[in-house]
């Protein structure tokens, strides 16, 4: 007895380990083959039935060969099942309830055969979304991020939580994640929900957060991205100036406290010159800044005074004070004294011009004369800083006659007659003869005048200048045109008899020089044979002839002069 019981369940074994099963569609037809569709044409009776459970099962419908399909069911498969002309059960409206085994009976001559099929139904998720978000996250604290709702599934859905599309894995410090299904008692559905605890970081401050699920007979579903705010304490604070840099005086400078906070702070103190002052946002304005403001400025948390930047400021200046300044009047010869400062908070350069022209120095002004006069300017220079003052000079005077000149014409038909005159203010001119006259522009007390003149004798013309303080007057001789054609020609006679008179002095010099070499020849000649009739000895004969070479080379000298 035990032994047939041992092989009955060993069968029964066998046959649900070879079982095969078939997956339908939530609320579609469910088709479930008989023997894998090979059906033989020779059946005589084909039936399908079903499990109750506890060993009971239930009829379906029953179709003989050559008859149609006659339904026996009387429960909820009334009206929803039907045969296929392959014998192929056919079912309407899936439900959850369906996932039993169906077996199909098929009567081949005095054989019986059944073939059981097992049925799963899978529902898509109605929809993935995630609630209960959380407002806010907070750094370094684990915190309900929100809840992960998976609606209406067979069988129960699984989630994944994911950042910026990489799966959060629970570690049981910054990642905590419960999830748990619960089945409508009606539907027989399941809705899953996930909820994931997060401690955030300050580079969530970006991070996308989703949840996912993969259904087995449908594309994966996902919920829509989500941002939190990340919180946290500040942690670093720094103090900004804003404004024109480097800081000069009379701008205004904004300070700026700068907290990196989330949220970030509202209020901060600021310390001005060691006052503090309490402000109801994170910027503090500095108008039309003196010299006096350079130092340290500071700003704190208000709810933590400790934590605090500081930022040291200086205040560019540059002043400058030059001495006598506007219009200046001077006489000529006296000496104007200088008195430049410079007051600066750094280096500076300086730059002095006369008439907008550069100077190499400062001017020395120690004896004026009448160039001095001008517009002086001097500019200071330091970073954007720049400063000008000047003053005005004019140097006045009597008038003085510097030169008084004649020059004719190319062509000889007139002369001009210049006198340079210096003086200021500007001397007025009159010429002891007529003439066309002109004058250069008066410059720096500086002017030449000038008169044509066709002279038909021999003149002595005078230039009178004068002004409010003095007058001077110079007199020049001019010769008619007449008569410098005269002298022209005389000197140019004199010349060529001087010239005559200088080659005859050189011929006469070259002469006296042949005849005094030729007188010497002679003299040497003679004395050389008197001494070899005499018998004088050689050493007076060289004496004579030395005697004569110094005569004869003194007197050639003096013909060279």
């Amino acid at each position: 007895m035990h032994l047939l019981s041992a092989l009955f369940i060993t069968a029964l074994l066998r046959q649900a380990s070879a079982l095969e099963t078939v997956v339908g569609l939530y609320g579609e037809t469910l088709e479930i083959p008989c023997n894998n569709g090979a059906i033989k044409e020779d059946v005589l009776i084909t039936k399908w039935k079903y499990d109750k459970g506890v060993g009971v099962s239930g009829d379906l419908l029953t179709r003989g060969q050559s008859q149609d399909v006659s339904v026996t069911a009387d429960d909820e498969y009334k009206g929803r099942v039907s045969m296929a002309a392959n014998a192929s059960l056919m079912v309407s409206e899936a439900r959850l309830t369906d996932q039993r085994t169906f077996t199909c009976m098929v009567v081949v001559g005095g054989n019986i055969a059944e073939y059981p099929v097992n049925v799963e139904i899978y529902k898509t998720p109605a929809g993935v979304e995630i609630s209960e978000k959380a407002a806010e996250l907070e750094i370094g604290k684990l915190t309900k991020l929100g809840t992960c709702v998976v609606k209406d599934a067979n069988p129960p859905a699984k989630v994944t939580w994911l950042k910026n599309n990489k799966p959060l894995v629970a570690d049981g410090r910054g990642i905590s994640i419960q999830e748990s299904a619960q089945q409508d008692p009606i539907t027989g559905l399941s809705t899953t929900t996930s909820t994931l605890e997060y401690s955030a970081e300050k580079e969530d401050a970006d991070a996308e957060f989703k949840c996912s699920t993969q259904p087995k007979m449908s594309p994966e579903l996902v919920s829509s991205l989500v941002k939190f705010s990340i919180t946290y304490s500040t942690e670093n604070i720094v103090l900004e100036v804003h404004g024109q840099q480097p800081v000069v005086e009379g701008q205004n400078v904004t300070l700026k406290c700068v907290a990196d906070g989330n949220p970030a702070p509202t209020s901060f103190n600021f310390y001005i010159k060691g006052e503090m002052i309490r402000v109801d946002s994170n910027n503090y304005m500095l108008t039309d800044i003196g010299r006096e403001a350079t130092g340290e400025y500071k700003c704190s948390l208000i709810d933590n005074p400790l934590m605090e930047a500081s930022q040291e400021i200086t205040v560019n200046y540059l002043d400058i004070n030059l001495s006598p300044a506007g219009d200046i009047v001077k006489r000529a010869g006296e000496a104007l004294e200088l008195n430049f400062r410079i007051d600066a908070s750094g280096d500076s350069k300086v730059t002095w011009r006369k008439n907008n022209v550069i100077l190499d120095k400062e001017p020395q002004l120690n004896k004026l004369t009448f160039s001095d006069s001008g517009r002086y300017e001097c500019e200071v220079r330091m970073g954007p800083l720049s400063r000008k003052a000047s003053f005005e000079l004019l140097v006045e005077g009597p008038p003085v006659i510097r030169k008084l000149s004649k020059l004719r014409s190319k062509d000889g038909k007139h002369k001009v007659l210049s006198c340079e005159v210096e003086g200021s203010p500007k001397p007025s001119v009159s010429w002891s003869i007529n003439g066309t006259s002109h004058e250069s522009p008066f410059i720096n007390g500086q002017i030449t005048y000038k008169i044509t003149v066709v002279p038909t004798e021999n003149l002595t013309v005078s230039c009178v200048v004068n002004n409010q303080f003095g007058r001077d007057s110079e007199e020049i001789e001019v010769l008619s045109l007449f008569e410098e054609v005269k002298m022209d020609k005389r000197d140019q006679s004199g010349d060529y008899d001087q010239t005559k008179l200088v080659v005859g002095v050189v011929v006469g010099l070259l002469v006296a020089c042949v005849v005094i070499g030729l007188i010497y020849w002679i003299y040497a000649k003679k004395s050389k044979q008197g001494s070899w009739k005499t018998g004088e000895k050689e050493n007076g004969s060289s004496e004579e002839e030395r005697k004569l070479e110094e005569k004869v080379e003194e007197n050639s000298q003096k013909a060279e002069v």
